[in-house]
């Protein structure tokens, strides 16, 4: 009989609450600010949801062409469809169709609007870096992603972020409302440039803390998935180290695709990484090898079933 083991988590759905709070307050007082238009606050949160609808519902297709990947049959990808295989059985989740992308940075992702619509991709030069113990804490990973719905969690914040963007850039067009009320409505020229700067820079300031955190909870659940928390650690490892001799070249389609990999495939040093959808490597490995500790405390080994909250 497997023996589950309950893991301490890090209270990220609980910070992601807060995060998706504060993103609404910043959109409930820039609208205040250009004069607490009905029509201003709906067209924006129209774009914001039809944003989100497209990003949402199409996630898989736009992400895999986006890389240029294909998918791959079994009889090519033996190892890459065990391990799936497994891990979705394991899960109690249909099996996500599976696609190699043409380059040679070690990375990977998965996408999809809900688990019977799901795709996993790993690049070329994540499957020549890692050993197969390795790529399977990093599918752990990417299809705790999917199950854990943050492709919805992530477009949202991006609408969400779309529509904090150009609340503020109404300000720079159409000011903050008359000049009868100014005074009153707190709109005037230091609070039109405060929103128009500093609204945008909030947004994707929040917008990168909430994918920070569904990125630990990925690191966490899928190491519960595997029950191989080092496994992961080792694959992060070797990634941090491999893309800056592989770097991945930056399009409009890598770069809409890059926060869902398990690295961000590109530099971020010094004032760039405050801007990362990905917490430091560094953080994330000592979260994991203690995470290793406390199942081996707890008698746990790899492979053994592990509760999924």
């Amino acid at each position: 009989m497997d023996r589950e083991i309950r893991v301490r988590g890090h209270f990220n759905g609980l910070k992601t609450t807060l995060l998706f709070a504060l993103m609404w307050a910043i959109i409930m007082l820039i609208w205040w600010l250009t004069g607490g238009s009905r029509g201003t606050l709906g067209i924006y949160i129209c774009i914001g949801l039809g944003t989100t609808f497209i990003s949402y519902w199409f996630s898989d297709k736009l992400a895999i062409a986006s890389m240029g990947a294909r998918q791959v049959s079994e009889q090519e990808a033996p190892a890459l469809y065990r391990i799936v295989r497994e891990l979705s059985a394991r899960a109690g989740k249909p099996m996500p169709r599976i696609y190699i992308a043409p380059t040679m940075s070690p990375n990977a992702f998965a996408t999809g609007r809900n688990e019977r619509h799901a795709a996993v991709c790993c690049t070329q030069g994540i499957l020549q870096l890692l050993n197969e113990r390795e790529i399977r804490g990093v599918l752990g990973h990417e299809l705790m992603h999917v199950y854990n719905h943050d492709i919805l969690t992530g477009a949202i914040a991006s609408a969400m972020s779309t529509v904090i963007t150009y609340l503020g850039y109404s300000l720079m067009y159409f000011g903050g409302g008359s000049s009868d009320d100014e005074d009153n409505r707190g709109g005037g020229l230091i609070g039109v440039l405060v929103s128009m700067i500093l609204a945008p820079i909030g947004a994707s300031l929040i917008q990168m803390a909430i994918s920070r955190t569904r990125e630990f909870d990925a690191d966490e659940d899928g190491s519960r998935l595997t029950g191989d928390p080092e496994a992961l650690a080792s694959a992060l490892s070797k990634i941090e180290s491999g893309i800056p001799m592989a770097p991945m070249r930056q399009t409009a389609g890598t770069q809409s695709v890059s926060a869902l990999m398990i690295a961000n495939p590109f530099s971020a040093r010094g004032f760039s990484r405050l801007f990362s959808t990905h917490p430091p490597t560094e953080e994330r490995i000592q979260r994991l090898m203690q995470m290793s500790y406390e199942l081996r405390q707890a008698g746990a080994v790899p492979g053994q079933r592990i509760s999924m909250r």
